[in-house]
């Protein structure tokens, strides 16, 4: 299709207004609702947080009668089904607009083309794929739950500038600044959960919770930890209520925390807990971005099995030495043909600190 620049201007914003719910609208995906007369725009909307209302009937609402013939601008296909709310693609219906460019199809079964079928019955002209890679890239993780069964994995990792991640004794506080953790915390805010492992809880004991500034809104994402062999007892800071905590444990052992901690059993695979089922698990739990924050056994686990969608890295103008720990553990690099290559996407300075988004 060709769409002008009054499309790609109008959708563009409605993008801008998606990424507001990055914060809140989980698990569901952020979705952006534009209503225009031509470049004239008549309401706008975001969803906001699951349940609510969503994108389009915020926009609605802000028109009121004059979306009567204007075109709706969305991020995402119009719901069609009845869920917490009633379906989009009824209200803009009934609302008269008559045109609807959406830059993605929703692949959620109760949707998937329905949305867009409803409305082309209704009278209304349809239009896909404005702007569609920007559509996918907001909403990766929910793209990711959907079509591949598992969340999108992201490691946050810190290092040195010769690549350490701490010393030899497993010290790491503080590798960074303080401006680069409250940058993290934002990243943690925007993620479903957090993934962990037992022997970084037992090292650090960390609360792993997102902490924003006092009026900023956000939805805690679940904390997920990896007890492979049973050494958490619950008493560990993780297990604390400034969010919920899931374990992570194999099948053929009982924990020693009780029937009061939510877990998960999945079964070995060489000895270790079987990640791609345990990713499963997670999908099903609605975990759409899943922010690995763990050290070099699993991170290098999760490499390994080709398991990481990107990397977020933070390198401190510091040198920690060689004996320091590495990034990723279990690489066997033995010839530079078979060294792995990382595409770079995102470079930024976070105060002293340099802040890498790299993807396989």
């Amino acid at each position: 299709m060709i769409f002008s620049a009054t499309d790609h201007a109008h959708m563009a914003h409605a993008l801008q207004l998606a990424e507001r719910g990055a914060y809140t609208c989980k698990p569901n995906p952020m979705v952006g609702c534009v209503l225009a007369h031509g470049e004239q725009v008549i309401g706008e909307g975001f969803h906001v947080r699951a349940g609510g209302p969503h994108a389009e009937a915020h926009a609605l609402r802000a028109a009121g009668a004059a979306a009567r013939g204007a075109t709706a601008y969305i991020t995402l296909e119009p719901c069609a089904h009845h869920g917490r709310t009633p379906p989009c693609a009824d209200a803009l219906v009934a609302a008269g607009v008559t045109r609807v460019v959406a830059a993605c199809r929703d692949p959620f079964a109760q949707v998937n083309g329905e949305g867009f079928r409803k409305l082309a019955a209704a009278g209304v002209s349809v239009e896909s794929g404005l702007m569609e890679a920007a559509g996918r890239e907001l909403n990766r993780g929910f793209f990711s739950r959907l079509e591949r069964g598992r969340p999108w994995i992201r490691i946050k990792l810190a290092m040195s500038l010769d690549g350490r991640t701490a010393l030899a004794s497993g010290e790491s506080k503080w590798i960074t600044s303080e401006a680069a953790r409250a940058d993290v915390q934002r990243w943690r805010a925007r993620s479903s959960a957090l993934l962990t492992a037992s022997g970084t809880v037992l090292a650090d004991d960390p609360q792993l919770t997102a902490r924003l500034p006092a009026g900023e809104d956000w939805v805690a994402p679940l904390r997920v930890v990896l007890d492979s062999r049973g050494r958490l007892t619950a008493k560990e800071r993780i297990f604390d209520t400034a969010a919920p905590t899931l374990a992570v444990h194999a099948v053929d052992m009982v924990p020693g925390y009780g029937d009061d901690i939510d877990a998960i059993a999945v079964p070995r695979e060489h000895g270790r807990l079987d990640l791609p089922a345990m990713l499963s698990q997670l999908a099903e739990r609605g975990v759409n971005e899943l922010q690995v924050e763990a050290g070099a056994t699993l991170c290098g686990a999760l490499l390994k099995a080709g398991l990481m969608d990107e990397l977020l890295l933070f390198v401190a103008p510091v040198l920690l030495g060689e004996r320091g720990r590495p990034l990723f553990a279990g690489l066997d690099v033995s010839s530079m043909v078979d060294r792995l290559g990382l595409r770079l996407l995102d470079s930024r300075a976070i105060g002293p600190d340099l802040r890498l988004l790299l993807r396989p």
